[in-house]
């Protein structure tokens, strides 16, 4: 059965690595643009063990780029949809829910996983994230999205970190300043190919990918360490 779901994958990464990526513990935070089409890829991908958190419901405004949802689901739970849409997919894999916001009161939930993926419209959130990983030593994917553009950046215990090159109060959101509908899912497969590329063991640089879908241009730009970096020196 595994060698039939995972076929093509299989041809390029092997039997083995379809293996080890079968039992990864993925934490995906935010079920919306981003959320839906990272944890559909992500299990689609063979990551059987996932777990989305988010409090938010389904909205007509959300059906123009949220994959996993459809007018059914209006004013659902956005995790309880997702789940039961994955679950048609792979009715074998684990897929865990909470129906709730990740707080700095409840932050201690992203430890136990071999990867956390940030799919939030918060900054503050992604601040929580980064500052919780960095102590904890848990490596961690940044990816947002807005308008025409989107980042991504695979953020390891060591090496520069989310506070390196991002101040807090820069935060904007979709509701604000809009967004074309194919971003998110551009951006989520910039974030699980960097999320499947780890997870298989595969030495990786710590870059910024910048996607522009305006200007159809995909730039990788080098981060830093700073010495002057909060969570860095762990102020």
């Amino acid at each position: 059965m595994l060698n039939n779901r995972y076929a093509r994958q299989i041809k390029l990464i092997g039997k083995s690595n379809q293996n080890k990526l079968r039992n990864k513990k993925v934490l995906i935070v935010g079920a919306g643009g981003l959320g839906s089409a990272t944890s559909e890829l992500l299990l689609r991908s063979g990551i059987e063990n996932l777990t989305l958190i988010d409090q938010d419901t389904v909205e007509l405004t959300n059906l123009g780029r949220q994959l996993l949802y459809t007018e059914k689901d209006i004013k659902k739970a956005k995790v309880i949809a997702a789940k039961e849409k994955l679950r048609q997919i792979n009715s074998q894999a684990k897929i865990y829910v909470k129906n709730f916001f990740l707080t700095n009161k409840n932050i201690s939930l992203l430890k136990g996983y071999d990867l956390v993926l940030d799919c939030t419209d918060n900054l503050e959130t992604r601040f929580w994230i980064n500052d919780y990983c960095r102590k904890n030593k848990i490596p961690w994917v940044y990816a947002s999205a807005i308008r025409w553009e989107g980042y991504v950046m695979l953020i390891l215990p060591r090496g520069p970190c989310l506070s390196c090159f991002l101040k807090k109060g820069m935060n904007e959101t979709c509701n604000q300043q809009g967004i074309i509908s194919p971003l998110p899912t551009a951006i989520a497969t910039l974030q699980v190919t960097l999320a499947i590329k780890f997870l298989l063991g595969e030495k990786l640089d710590s870059l910024l990918y910048h996607l522009n879908l305006n200007a159809l241009e995909l730039k990788k730009i080098k981060v830093k360490q700073n010495s002057q970096c909060p969570t860095c020196v762990k102020r």
